[in-house]
């Protein structure tokens, strides 16, 4: 399955809540990501039918190998496209902003190549 955009931003959403709390809902997605519980279950049962996420029963939602994988690719390039944005005079908010679209849609190529280009850790 391919994910979208919105796909890739469930599941960093999910690592990022999951790094704060041990326990992941709906609802905590939903807050996060200002989007309605509707919108949220349709998109956590689609992630779950692609195998990127698991739902235990008590509603907690978990990223499968699959979806960590995916998740940690999304959020180093919104970690390290941010910082370069920032270190190059772009606002915190406009960098943040622009980071999460280009995280996206930038090639593996072109992201290895910034990262050697700029060295930040």
């Amino acid at each position: 399955m391919h994910l979208q955009e919105s796909g890739e931003m469930y599941l960093e959403t999910i690592l990022v809540l999951s790094q704060e709390k041990s326990f992941v809902r709906a609802i905590d997605v939903g807050e996060y990501m200002g989007f309605s519980k509707p919108s949220v279950s349709r998109a956590i049962g689609l992630l779950r039918n692609g195998g990127f996420v698991t739902v235990g029963d008590g509603g907690g939602i978990s990223l499968t190998e699959a979806g960590r994988e995916v998740a940690e690719k999304i959020y180093e390039r919104h970690q390290y496209l941010t910082k370069i944005l920032i270190n190059m005079g772009v606002s915190e908010d406009t960098a943040t902003e622009d980071a999460c679209r280009m995280e996206h849609v930038i090639s593996d190529e072109s992201f290895t190549a910034i990262k050697k280009h700029f060295h930040y850790e």
